[in-house]
């Protein structure tokens, strides 16, 4: 499994658009995506911090969701963003709800 996590500013006092925009166009535009498993959004207690992790099933789907779409979500979120969001890609080693342990090392 594969992460993305992005990071980004949202502008004063627009949680409530953000987490509208999330639920009602960019969730949907996620599961239309190839490999796409889950999207977990965190927003920070000033309402002025997001980190958004979304879950693909490997990192060709993860890249390809990142070329072709994430340029939509972007332009999806822009109202409620400022400045650029900070994406950056892991590798799933744990996770207890996706059922996924970290490889046992020799």
């Amino acid at each position: 499994m594969y992460a993305r996590r992005v990071s980004m500013n949202l502008k004063p006092n627009s949680v409530p658009e953000f987490t509208q925009t999330l639920e009602k166009q960019v969730i949907p535009a996620l599961r239309k995506q190839k490999g796409f498993q889950d999207e977990i959004t965190f927003v920070g207690s000033n309402g002025t911090k997001v980190v958004a992790i979304s879950l693909w099933d490997n990192a060709e789907s993860a890249t390809a969701y990142n070329t072709a779409s994430y340029s939509e979500v972007v332009k999806m979120l822009s109202k409620v963003v400022e400045g650029t969001p900070n994406v950056e890609t892991y590798e799933v080693a744990n996770s207890t709800f996706h059922k996924i342990h970290a490889p046992a090392h020799a």
